[in-house]
């Protein structure tokens, strides 16, 4: 089964319209930090033998104030790439202007290593360097491999924070419902979330989805563990 139609309008409304990287890269990295980070914690501390206080208290720290600076770190490496990218835009105008036999030539070489050739290549040079805005957009993908779609600084770190918020939240639930046994609890649920966000990133890649829950499981358990052993070394 295809995942899009392939009439002309549709080709059309598709290619005209390009969605760019989107949000699943600052939603993954997001919610697979913010469990682990928070688990982390809960493990550490219940490792040092300390109330469940402390743990709420630290996690709740941990979930605002990491996922806070998470997201602003985010939003500056994003900007950053987005300047990067008018940074190269506006190089490229220059050169256009200044070198256009080089700029055209250069066009040229990124077309034959597309395939073409012949008068079919000299033509297409001729087509694309014949709009400004097409000629950039080919130079910055073809000579500095970045896409021609913007990323969206305060959306990729929107992203990140909400999905930190939210997994970063639940293994402190246990903790802030007064449940028995809730250090079991937090754990059962926070392995079954690394397992989950595994499972639902294998959606858009080719690994099974039991095989990207197991590879994210067992990455949210060693640090868990880790700090874990860590924090038993504290208990009086």
């Amino acid at each position: 089964m295809t995942d899009h139609g392939h009439s002309q309008q549709e080709i059309a409304a598709r290619i005209n319209a390009p969605p760019g990287r989107g949000v699943l890269r600052d939603v993954v990295y997001g919610a697979i930090d913010g469990s682990v980070t928070t688990f982390a914690i809960v493990c550490g501390v219940a490792g040092a033998g300390l109330s469940p206080f402390i743990i709420v208290a630290l996690g709740l720290a941990n979930v605002l104030a990491d996922g806070f600076s998470m997201a602003a770190g985010n939003y500056s490496g994003t900007k950053a790439e987005l300047d990067n990218i008018r940074r190269i835009r506006a190089i490229e105008e220059r050169h256009i202007k200044l070198y256009p036999k080089g700029e055209w030539a250069e066009v040229r070489e990124i077309l034959a290593q597309k395939g073409l050739s012949g008068k079919v290549l000299d033509e297409a040079t001729d087509a694309i360097t014949a709009d400004r805005e097409n000629w950039i957009n080919l130079m910055i993908e073809g000579e500095y491999g970045l896409g021609s779609v913007d990323p969206n600084p305060f959306k990729a770190a929107m992203a990140t924070f909400l999905a930190f918020l939210i997994a970063g939240m639940i293994p402190l639930l246990p903790f802030l419902l007064s449940a028995e046994q809730a250090f079991r609890i937090s754990a059962f649920i926070t392995l079954a979330v690394f397992f989950a966000i595994g499972a639902l990133k294998s959606r858009w890649s080719l690994a099974p989805w039991w095989r990207s829950g197991l590879e994210t499981l067992l990455i949210g358990g060693a640090a868990a563990l880790i700090a874990y052993l860590v924090g038993s070394l504290f208990h009086p």
